[in-house]
Parts: C-alpha cells; structure tokens; sequence
C-alpha cells in the first residue's frame, strides 16, 4: 500500500509553499513520523466572533472575506476551479514577533508574480484531491461554522462540503488503500485587520 503526505506547511509572501512527500507503506509505518503545523496568528485584544449562520459559502469571484468561513469556501472553490490567483488572493501569512503579517495582493498573486508558477502547481495539485465524481462547473462549498480562538479557526475535512459532499469524503475517492482514520486534514484561517484569509493548510494522509 502506498501511503501519501501532502502538506502544505507554509505561506510566505501570501503565496503557496508546497511539500510533496511520498513514501512506500507497510505494516511497520511510525505513524510519529506525521507531521503538523499550525498557523501562527497577530495577537487579539478580544475575540470575536463571525455573525455568518450555520454555514457560509462563496463563489472564488466574489470572496466573502467578512467571515472566516467565508474565505475559506472561497479559497476551496477557486482551488477546485483551477483559478490559482484567486486562491493566492484568500491568503496570507500571519503576523509573527516582529514580521508583519503579508496578504494575497496583485504583486504577490498575478500573472507575473515570482512566485506564480509554483502557485499553479500547487492549485492544479490539490484541485485534483478537491474535485468531486462527477465535477460541477460551479461547485457549491460550504463551509460549517465554527467558534474563532482569538483571531484564527480550524476546519477539518469533514467540515467543509463541496456538492454535498464532505472534503473528506472527496479527497479518500480519489485516494489508495487510504482509510479515514488514517487522513488528518485541517484548513486554517486567520484575520488580518478586517478580513480572513487562509493561513495555513494541514494536509497529513499516514
């Protein structure tokens, strides 16, 4: 059986950084050998909370970045519809010490940003785990809402739905010999100033 991590561990430059890392499975796997990250966040005088419903979701034309599910249904989206800037647009990286926190812009998400050709690589690659059997022109994600821990959330898989069905359930499909137990999927958002963005991807399958 084969097993795959992929992991997208960073957002530098409000840009996707990403680590593919295959190796062969057998009975004898560590599974401490997983691998997690978790986004920093700028620090929050007072928590608050999104005044979005149960849900929320965005088509990635129209981010609706008022919200943390808002942003993160549109990030999903846009990566499902191959559309690597507007993806890049709905990220950021978060403030940390003394590093002021970045987010996506035109400089850093356009046609001729440098970073650009790696951003498609990455939207291509997770699009093909995102995609439901059978595609929809215009995939419908919803994102399930969840409470804010100052300035940032975390969505696992199961939480966030494309078509009606689970992220999760969408990503197994099109994975091999991979169990549920074995998928840790976490999508992170944070706010910067007034809007969230996506800040960090945690995608484990080991």
């Amino acid at each position: 059986m084969d097993q795959r991590t992929r992991r997208i561990s960073s957002i530098a430059g409000a840009t996707l950084a990403a680590v593919v890392a295959l190796g062969g499975c057998s009975g004898d796997s560590d599974s401490d050998s997983k691998k997690k990250s978790n986004a920093s966040a700028s620090p929050a005088a007072d928590e608050k909370k999104p005044d979005s419903d149960a849900s929320a979701s965005s088509p990635a034309s129209a981010a609706d970045q008022s919200t943390p599910e808002g942003a993160v249904a549109a990030w999903v989206t846009a990566v499902i519809k191959q559309q690597p800037k507007e993806a890049c647009l709905v990220m950021a990286e978060p403030a940390e010490g003394s590093k002021p926190a970045k987010v996506g812009s035109e400089e850093t998400c356009g046609d001729d940003a440098p970073d650009r050709k790696q951003i498609d690589s990455t939207v291509e690659q997770l699009g093909e785990s995102f995609t439901p059997e059978p595609p929809s022109a215009d995939p419908k994600v919803e994102v399930a809402k969840a409470e804010a821990t100052g300035d940032t959330v975390e969505y696992p898989a199961d939480k966030i739905t494309v078509d009606g069905q689970t992220l999760e359930k969408i990503i197994l499909s099109h994975s091999t010999g991979v169990t549920a137990d074995q998928l840790d999927i976490k999508v992170h958002s944070g706010r910067i100033e007034d809007s969230w963005y996506v800040t960090n991807l945690d995608f484990d399958i080991g």
